[in-house]
């Protein structure tokens, strides 16, 4: 306790700076994952994914982010065998905090789009290891979270292939794909602001203190759906055929129906990211500041403040701006050739599995998801359409991931310890 009086302010501080480290690691990277389909397919340019994710990344951050933040923080590690020194539950935050940042930093810069999740989680583990005991480890929860490293890329991967096979069942193969695409856009749009709206309605709201019921929640959402549908189609309609166009590629006229569809779905994908991968990097500031701010106390619940959400909003999308780009080349362009068409598929798909994810509290992957989404688009043409390759290297890159977190996090947390203890 003594050292939670003397050191606490700096303790904030350091929490601030190595969460606000963190959140720009995971826009660098996962938020890049994110973003990177639209800009691949050419649907948006760099500056207007930005600029989406600065409105979305934001929203999904402060309206949705909370509850999955609370399993992060509660859900991997029983602080409980050390309520008497809470000084080494702040150690072990704030070193988790900045192995993670540490290691994102190194794969953002080699353009390896790594899982954010698996970072902090692997964070957590290890200083738990050293800092508590294995006993202090929840391993069924853990268990349930590496299950769901496996079910999200196939739910992903599974919902993007057959996105794919309705799109060509409904618009390209038939007589007239243009006049069917611009017939049957607007269902797929619907389906963007249902699924988005829905999970917000259900439990983003509890930070404005709404409370609907499921059948209000489910009303609400498909007259939100039915408004996106309907702009949809304001942008849609202007779409003519172009049969100079149609000659270098026969389906020119019908992948431009879908370039405004995108912008939908890339808006989707940043919220949906924001409510569930904000927790990554404000889960742990948020024990620290709840355990300083309380002179001590390890409480079991405490108030999220508004500013942390904030602060991670911003530090996402300051990632993003920065060293995006990379991560973005890897997912957009090198697993497979994606179209405005196929890029919505993929991003549809991981749209609907992360907010379902976020709904249920499972701390899922984003960069998981994706990958799964767009394997699922590739898959649909073959497998000769997959660099496999790239995907060999991709999943490489998220074995050393819990390990490299893990034994960074070991290593600062003795160092912290040795500074304040």
């Amino acid at each position: 306790m003594e050292i939670i009086a003397s050191y606490g302010t700096i303790f904030i501080i350091l929490a601030i700076i190595f969460g606000l480290y963190m959140t720009w690691g995971i826009g660098a990277n996962d938020l890049a994952n994110a973003m990177g389909t639209s800009v691949g397919a050419g649907a948006v340019t760099l500056k207007q994914a930005i600029c989406i994710a600065i409105i979305f990344e934001f929203l999904g951050a402060v309206l949705a982010g909370g509850h999955v933040t609370e399993t992060i923080r509660k859900g991997i590690i029983d602080p409980s065998g050390i309520i008497d020194h809470p000084e080494i539950l702040v150690y072990g935050m704030l070193a988790s905090l900045l192995a993670s940042a540490i290691w994102l930093m190194i794969a953002s810069a080699k353009g390896w789009p790594v899982s954010t999740t698996h970072s902090i989680i692997g964070a957590l583990v290890g200083f738990a290891l050293v800092g508590i005991g294995p006993q202090s480890i929840k391993w069924q929860s853990l268990i349930a979270v590496v299950m769901s490293w496996i079910v999200s890329p196939l739910v992903g991967g599974t919902i993007s292939f057959l996105l794919v096979m309705s799109t060509r069942k409904l618009i390209f193969d038939t007589d007239n794909p243009l006049k069917n695409a611009k017939r049957y856009a607007p269902v797929y749009i619907f389906l963007v602001g249902f699924f988005i709206s829905l999970v917000t309605m259900f439990k983003g709201l509890e930070h404005l203190h709404l409370k609907l019921t499921t059948a209000e929640s489910f009303a609400v959402a498909t007259g939100f759906g039915l408004c996106t549908a309907l702009l949809g189609w304001t942008f849609i309609r202007k779409v003519k055929d172009d049969s100079t166009a149609n000659r270098s590629f026969g389906f020119a006229s019908v992948e431009k129906v879908f370039t405004p569809m995108m912008l939908f779905t890339a808006c989707s994908m940043a919220f949906a990211h924001g409510s569930n991968d904000v927790a990554n990097g404000i889960g742990p500031l948020a024990a620290v500041y709840s355990i300083v701010n309380s002179g001590g106390e390890v409480m079991q619940k405490s108030i999220l403040p508004f500013w942390i959400l904030l602060l991670g909003g911003f530090g996402i999308v300051l990632g993003l701006i920065t060293l995006g780009y990379k991560v973005m080349q890897t997912i957009g362009k090198r697993i497979t050739e994606l179209t405005p068409s196929r890029g919505f598929c993929a991003e549809l798909a991981a749209a609907i599995t992360v907010v379902v994810a976020s709904r249920t509290g499972l701390p899922v992957s984003t960069t998981h998801i994706l990958v799964g989404a767009v394997l699922g688009v590739g898959l649909a043409r073959g497998v000769g359409a997959i660099d496999l390759r790239v995907v060999l290297n991709i999943v490489i890159s998220w074995l050393v991931t819990l390990p490299a977190g893990a034994i960074m996090a070991m290593l600062i947390f003795f160092t912290l310890k040795g500074i304040f203890g």
